[in-house]
């Protein structure tokens, strides 16, 4: 009978270390997975190009974007603020269209200084966000602004809307 506790004892020490490190191999792949995620959401929001420095070839390459529309936007470069840019997009684009332009085309807005309709102007803003981006200020760094604003979205939201702020 003792060697059969033993036995088992042993048996179960092996099964629980074959456990644990079967864990440590594939947490590694987790986090590298998390870690590949965040890198390829942040590749995906960081091609909002900068209405006042963009350049015409730039701005041509962007949907909704006509030759001519990308002249004018660079002939009204730079840009006070995102309200003038979106003035400029409403002068021969609808509504609809110049939001869909303000997706990838956008100037930055100030996190600090920012009225509300430049903040509604963020692509993607609701009435609650609009309350939790004016509710923090003044924001320190933008580490602050990830910290608070991550109370409400995800990491990728909060990385989208870094695309549109500065301080």
């Amino acid at each position: 009978m003792r060697k059969f506790a033993i036995a088992a004892a042993f048996t179960a020490s092996t099964l629980a270390l074959a456990a644990c490190s079967g864990a440590e191999e594939s947490a590694p792949a987790a986090d590298e997975t998390a870690a590949t995620d965040t890198v390829e959401a942040e590749a995906e929001t960081a091609s909002v190009l900068d209405a006042s420095t963009a350049t015409a070839e730039q701005l041509a390459g962007i949907d909704g974007v006509s030759d001519e529309l990308a002249a004018a936007i660079v002939a009204g470069q730079p840009y006070a603020d995102v309200t003038a840019f979106n003035a400029k997009l409403l002068e021969t684009l609808s509504a609809e269209e110049a939001a869909a332009v303000l997706e990838t085309v956008f100037v930055p807005v100030n996190l600090n200084e920012a009225t509300e309709e430049q903040i509604r102007l963020i692509p993607g803003m609701t009435d609650k966000m609009v309350h939790e981006f004016e509710e923090y200020r003044p924001y320190e760094d933008m580490g602050e602004f990830n910290r608070e604003i991550g109370k409400y979205v995800d990491e990728a939201e909060v990385a989208r809307f870094r695309n549109y702020v500065t301080l």
